[in-house]
């Protein structure tokens, strides 16, 4: 019996170590476009297009008398095309699929929040504002089109062209405007660093996906002691999997005592 863990978080390597300890046969999932985690089991770098699918994976599974038993999806909360891969691939094979969903952020006292449902409604809101810091993951052609069209629309005007900050853990895959700065990081971030960085480029707005999560939550305390609005980009809504957790301590319990039975 074999658990396919399709990861990519701090949740996952650390549910994986757990079920690992208890002596559970695991296979890890990542994208690997950050780095390949240290992780005590079989791992899987680079998605499965490299083997057909995710389906025909776990056919090829059954067939070499490895299956895979169960799906756990722990990947980011933004991963829908994985998550749905994941719940279709699952039904397919006529397997469980079972998805720790990290709680969201939530508002608090002294926060300024404007929330959006996509980048479409989100980027005409970024008029007036004049240093944007950009912690949403990476920026598609679409995106980085409309602000090259801002900046060209601010050019004639006697308003000073915007300013951008874009922080991601990898390269940016499209080419970015002049007055762009990429910063490569990844968290955890801390506190300080967040506040220094922000003060540093005269931070007005900050963009950001709701990710949940410890590990890059001082950029919103940061933001809310500055009295920096915070553009957030709702979370996407996914397949519905067999079973949905946002307590990970509950998720590992679960998983264990449904395979002992």
């Amino acid at each position: 019996m074999s658990l396919l863990i399709l990861g990519g978080t701090a949740d996952a390597r650390r549910l994986t170590e757990k079920l690992h300890q208890q002596g559970m046969a695991l296979v890890y999932s990542v994208a690997g476009l950050v780095r390949t985690p240290d992780v005590s089991c079989e791992i899987i770098s680079g998605g499965f297009t490299q083997f057909g699918g995710l389906a025909e994976y776990l056919r090829l599974r059954s067939k070499d008398r490895k299956p895979i038993s169960a799906i756990l999806d722990v990947t980011h909360p933004y991963a829908n095309k994985m998550s749905g891969n994941a719940v279709l691939a699952a039904k397919e094979m006529a397997i469980p699929c079972w998805r720790f969903q990290r709680p969201a952020w939530e508002m608090q006292e002294g926060d300024h929040w404007q929330l959006f449902e996509n980048w479409e409604l989100l980027l005409p809101a970024l008029a007036g504002y004049q240093s944007i810091f950009f912690t949403a993951g990476q920026l598609d052609q679409a995106t980085i089109r409309s602000l090259g069209q801002s900046l060209s629309e601010q050019s004639f005007s006697k308003q000073e062209p915007q300013k951008y900050l874009l922080r991601t853990a990898v390269a940016p895959t499209v080419s970015l405007p002049s007055t762009m700065q990429w910063i490569k990081a990844i968290g955890p971030f801390d506190y300080q660093n967040e506040m220094d960085l922000m003060r540093l480029h005269h931070v007005d707005l900050l963009v950001s996906k709701n990710s949940g999560g410890d590990s890059t939550i001082a950029k919103l305390e940061v933001a809310r002691d500055l009295s920096i609005p915070v553009f957030m980009l709702a979370r996407p809504t996914l397949e519905n999997a067999d079973r949905t957790y946002n307590d990970i301590q509950e998720y590992e319990n679960d998983i264990v005592n449904q395979l002992k039975n």
